[in-house]
């Protein structure tokens, strides 16, 4: 990657980031799930549905692919969308990203039952084992003693990252459909507009609550705006130039900018085993991505090889 893939990452890390921080503002000011999802969803559903018929981006019509735009906008959005928000609740907002961050995790497992693409390598049974491993710490053993409000909301958390990962395996349909990655996170984001309006006003009854202070409104128009809207414009424009592998290096860095947002913002504090556990998900982040030791093995046999030269 070029300084330009760098600088898109580095600012895609951090407006995705920044959604967790905007979850946590959100959430303190009153404001109940359904609300935020439709607040984060509607609005970059419009900017991106802007940016489709501007740049003259053909739109599928076929009934099926509309419904598929449906399901993807459910798994990607607003289930799991909703589960970190209700998990804010009651956990931090940088321990939430980092549970977030097993969502490559739970694709791998999900994968070979989904697609016959992929399969469970060693290597990659054990980047899994790694992260799960990390998931379990971050959780920490008080969960074996009980339920609780805060346990309950790690598991939605976690919950949270499986959908992810069943949605990162059901979106690569689109691509072998030939539909333009914008117009698939346009038609996902329409479709959770559609599905979180009716939840909103069944569940949250949006218009018996307090007019949101100016804080609370540039809370949700970050949200909006730069952690979806842009951020997706940002992903797919990494993708294009940098390759789905590079692109996906953005999970390491999300965690990163969350966990300094809340503590230099928000004031929180994680547990020293919180940071072990964001360890071992990284590692068994790097099995899975594979460039890491494929890097090292290369390393190794060309030392082996000078030596047998030298010789």
């Amino acid at each position: 990657m070029g300084p330009s893939e760098w600088a898109l990452l580095l600012i895609l890390s951090v407006v995705w980031g920044g959604a967790f921080f905007f979850y946590k503002v959100l959430d303190d000011a009153g404001l109940p799930p359904f609300t935020i999802v439709f607040g984060r969803v509607a609005p970059a559903a419009l900017v991106l549905l802007a940016v489709v018929v501007a740049t003259g981006r053909p739109i599928p019509r076929d009934p099926r692919v509309l419904l598929a735009f449906l399901v993807l906008g459910a798994i990607n959005n607003v289930i799991p969308f909703s589960l970190i928000v209700l998990g804010e609740k009651h956990i931090d907002s940088g321990l939430a990203s980092i549970f977030n961050a097993s969502t490559p995790i739970f694709a791998a497992l999900v994968a070979p039952w989904m697609s016959r693409d992929e399969k469970l390598t060693p290597v990659r049974i054990a980047g899994a084992v790694l992260g799960l491993g990390g998931v379990a710490l971050l959780m920490g053993p008080h969960v074996l003693r009980g339920i609780d409000l805060t346990s309950i909301a790690q598991l939605a958390c976690v919950a949270a990252a499986v959908v992810y990962g069943f949605a990162a395996v059901y979106a690569r349909r689109f691509g072998k459909l030939g539909i333009d990655p914008i117009v698939t996170a346009t038609g996902q984001l329409c479709g959770s507009a559609l599905l979180s309006l009716p939840l909103a006003l069944i569940f949250d009854h949006p218009w018996t609550l307090h007019a949101p202070s100016a804080p609370t409104w540039w809370a949700w128009i970050g949200l909006a705006l730069p952690s979806t809207a842009l951020a997706f414009v940002f992903y797919f424009r990494l993708i294009a130039t940098a390759g789905a592998t590079n692109a996906a290096s953005v999970t390491f860095l999300v965690p990163l900018s969350a966990v300094l947002l809340g503590t230099l913002v928000l004031g929180e504090h994680l547990a020293p085993t919180t940071f072990v556990g964001m360890a071992l998900i990284f590692a068994g982040l790097a099995a899975l991505d594979g460039r890491l030791f494929a890097r090292v093995a290369r390393r190794r046999s060309g030392a082996i090889e000078a030596q047998r030269t030298s010789t």
